[in-house]
């Protein structure tokens, strides 16, 4: 049976309920995942309380900066390729990740200043700044025009090489091996090029997920919360992390829910991604990353599929067939028929499953 009889036979949920169904199903999930993470082992801390101290923050903090950005002429600029229903959210404030990520951050460091939360608060913060740029171009520019795909590309790579290079000095012998369940392979000086591989790839599908109301903030803090639980008994600095920056997500979503009074732009977009892809690079457990952002994948690869089709499928006239209604696939549902609040609650659903696969094989 279709999935979406589901999403549309069960009582309708307004923008507003899907968020606080979420907020309060991530509450009681970061409570669970305390006593699994926590079961055999001293994990000096708790997902717990940095998660709810930053989303309480993020959310107020929020209600003095949201009209700020409208005041500062931040609207969004929606391009006209994309669905129909979306031109009525031109306007609305974007570049929202210049305070939840530093919500998260401050907290990870004044909870946890190990040197380990200190680099992959560096990242998150070197991914935001390159998704702040792209941002701002496209307000200065008013266009959807930011900053070349080149030059982003370049700028996201430059920032993983130092990371890279850095985890490398430090702590080299560590992080050479890639765990799969039930085999580690010793990859050596190999684990790097992987490394910078997965920090790129990963902001890039955080960056195309962001694309409906809520859609990113929900399914970016139930990863968040599961790579925290991942990690809670080995790095419990870094479950700290995951907890701020899974709770700032949540009350970003406070203002983001739908119908969004701001977006978070590539500045939270391209952070979330460098944030993620960090932790299971400094944890050694990029098997669990990949597991539990299955969802983000997912995204990215429709993008390569339906650009592959549409060149392999082109015609004496230049024009190609699509295999999809249109990509990235949070938009061919919608094009389906699905409400974006439906669309939203299937990815929501889906990113807890994976979390849930991924601390079973864990």
């Amino acid at each position: 049976m279709d999935a979406k009889f589901f999403i549309t036979k069960a009582p309708g949920l307004s923008g507003s309920g899907l968020m606080w169904v979420l907020g309060a199903g991530l509450s009681t999930a970061a409570i669970g995942l305390d006593l699994f993470a926590s079961r055999g082992f001293d994990v000096g801390g708790s997902l717990t309380v940095p998660f709810l101290l930053a989303a309480i923050a993020s959310s107020a903090i929020g209600f003095g900066v949201v009209p700020l950005l409208r005041e500062l002429k931040t609207g969004q600029i929606i391009r006209e390729e994309g669905p129909a229903g979306h031109l009525k959210k031109a306007g609305t404030p974007t570049m929202g990740g210049i305070f939840f990520i530093p919500v998260a951050v401050i907290l990870a460091l004044g909870t946890a200043p190990t040197i380990s939360v200190w680099a992959a608060c560096l990242i998150t913060l070197a991914f935001g700044f390159v998704g702040w740029l792209d941002d701002w171009q496209v307000l200065r520019r008013r266009s959807n025009q930011g900053i070349s795909p080149r030059m982003k590309l370049l700028l996201q790579i430059f920032f993983a090489a130092l990371f890279c290079l850095w985890a490398l000095g430090t702590q080299g012998a560590d992080l050479s091996t890639l765990a799969l369940p039930g085999i580690s392979l010793p990859l050596g000086v190999l684990f790097w090029p992987l490394a910078g591989f997965v920090l790129v790839a990963e902001s890039n599908a955080t960056n195309l997920t962001d694309g409906l109301d809520g859609l990113m903030a929900g399914t970016g803090a139930i990863a968040l919360l599961g790579m925290g639980a991942l990690v809670a008994p080995t790095h419990p600095d870094l479950m700290v992390f995951c907890a701020a920056m899974a709770g700032s997500c949540l009350g970003f979503l406070v203002h983001n829910r739908n119908p969004a009074r701001v977006f978070m732009g590539d500045t939270g977009s391209l952070a979330l991604g460098g944030a993620l892809a960090a932790v299971g690079i400094l944890s050694g457990n990029l098997f669990g990353l990949l597991i539990v952002t299955l969802l983000f994948f997912a995204e990215t690869l429709s993008v390569i599929i339906q650009v592959g089709y549409y060149k392999a499928t082109k015609g004496p006239d230049g024009v190609g067939r699509r295999f999809f209604k249109m990509a990235p696939l949070h938009h061919h549902f919608e094009l389906t028929g699905w409400s974006e609040t439906q669309v939203v609650a299937a990815f929501y659903s889906g990113g807890a499953v994976l979390v849930g696969l991924a601390l079973a094989l864990s």
